[in-house]
């Protein structure tokens, strides 16, 4: 495990932050021992209105394989969006996965043959992507959400993160 840290201002803040997915590459991976990578969507990829993965993105996905590194689709949308956004990459994929809980990760990382030490997980939101690998002492990688959805219960999500992301950049500020 990367830390022994439980509490919540661990399990809600960001190991990385990162201006889009395509800055996360395959050298600053494995420079952290990272060979296994499971990835948000919605948001993180590309916004929700968009069902199938573009040029940039598949290239993406190429340069984490030519490195090594294992991928896995982890989203908490339905099979539909999931099977037809992955139906050009051919990952393993887990729809309705109930991030923030585990079992789908542990699922990935048994089908990828990863561990905790090895894996890392890149999402758009605190409170599902960062918490759901924290819990299990994971690296957590994030993006700003790529167009995010303005219903309240977002705006409050949102809201709940905004201390989190300060202690982020609070404790980056110099590095």
């Amino acid at each position: 495990m990367k830390s022994k840290k439980r509490g919540l201002s661990y399990l809600l803040t960001p190991d990385f932050m990162f201006d889009t997915y395509r800055d996360v590459t395959p050298e600053f991976l494995l420079s952290h021992g990272i060979t296994a990578l499971l990835i948000d969507i919605d948001n993180t990829l590309a916004p929700y209105e968009q069902a199938e993965p573009d040029q940039k993105i598949r290239e993406w996905f190429s340069s984490l394989e030519e490195n090594g590194i294992k991928a896995s689709l982890i989203s908490n949308n339905h099979p539909p969006r999931v099977e037809l956004f992955n139906k050009t990459l051919g990952l393993p994929a887990y729809p309705d996965s109930g991030k923030p809980g585990s079992k789908a990760i542990l699922a990935a990382m048994a089908e990828m043959g990863s561990t905790v030490e090895n894996t890392a997980g890149l999402g758009d939101q605190l409170l599902t992507d960062t918490l759901a690998v924290h819990r299990l002492g994971m690296l957590s990688l994030i993006v700003p959400p790529i167009k995010d959805k303005t219903t309240p219960f977002f705006k409050f999500k949102r809201l709940l993160e905004k201390p989190f992301i300060g202690r982020y950049k609070k404790l980056h500020k110099n590095g």
